[in-house]
């Protein structure tokens, strides 16, 4: 049975992360999984300190460092749980039948990629616990995690609520028809106004072939505006986004060439840094 994979930390985006997989775990009827990773915190290796002091104050300090590390680990331990404790309570609160919790002593994409065999959704924040309350930032977590995930991924905002519509940029190519696909078969956006936008490129038949997407949408169920824009592409579009009060964008994301991923990572996280809503990315 898949599942909505929750990444949970003590960033500022927890709670938001949490009503991002609840809204997609009651939308596909599917199991809620928080998941909580704990990373090893970079600390300044013991053995360069040997000579630097003497040999007694050297193994004082170096079982008190050893010390503190526990103490450490031991409360990252503790505070993981609260967080699982509270995202689960959140989800039952908000009618989730079916929740579960994992824990993991690792990196964060580490542990998805483990998961991901069972994950129907992964659903995460635009930056972690280190950035404190800089909404602005954008943690280096979100593109390894476009990189090495192959599940679509909810990149949950800071005050995330359920959206009513969504915008796809489609520019007439595979990766634009796949995403099409994926949006008519995969059931998270049913039900929202579908703002479907191309701008002018030179893609061969471009209208034609949003004329033919658009009437796809509409037969398979769809409310559908659908506008042909011409300019500068990622103005139009975050111009049409402001002039329209979309509510969430949808991206496609199938070539694994490695001109292709560093080609997604950068667009991608521009996206995700200029517009502060949710962002799927479908793979």
């Amino acid at each position: 049975m898949n599942k909505i994979i929750t990444c949970v930390d003590g960033s500022a985006y927890s709670d938001a992360v949490c009503n991002a997989g609840i809204w997609a775990a009651k939308k596909l009827k599917k199991p809620i999984l928080f998941l909580h990773a704990i990373e090893k915190k970079n600390t300044a290796d013991v053995e360069d300190l040997s000579g630097a002091i003497g040999l007694g104050a050297r193994s004082s300090l170096l079982k008190e460092m050893s010390s503190l590390d526990q103490q450490r680990s031991k409360l990252a331990l503790e505070v993981g749980k609260e967080l699982l404790a509270h995202a689960c309570e959140l989800a039952k609160q908000n009618g989730c039948n079916e929740v579960e919790k994992t824990q993991r002593h690792s990196d964060i994409v580490e542990a998805i990629c483990d998961l991901e065999s069972d994950a129907r959704f992964v659903v995460i924040g635009r930056s972690g616990e280190s950035h404190g309350q800089d909404f602005k930032a954008v943690g280096s977590h979100i593109e390894q995690v476009i990189r090495q995930v192959h599940t679509p991924i909810l990149i949950a905002n800071k005050d995330f609520k359920e959206p009513k519509s969504f915008m796809l940029a489609y520019d007439g190519r595979e990766t634009a028809d796949k995403a099409v696909k994926r949006i008519i078969e995969g059931g998270l956006l049913h039900n929202l106004t579908c703002h479907l936008v191309t701008v002018k490129n030179s893609q061969k038949d471009l209208v034609d072939k949003f004329k033919r997407t658009e009437a796809m949408l509409v037969e398979s169920g769809f409310e559908v505006k659908s506008s042909y824009l011409e300019g500068n592409i990622f103005n139009s579009l975050m111009d049409y986004k402001t002039d329209n009060n979309v509510e969430m964008l949808v991206m496609g994301a199938f070539s694994r060439s490695k001109i292709a991923q560093a080609f997604l990572g950068s667009n991608t996280l521009k996206m995700i840094e200029k517009v502060h809503l949710p962002l799927v990315v479908l793979r």
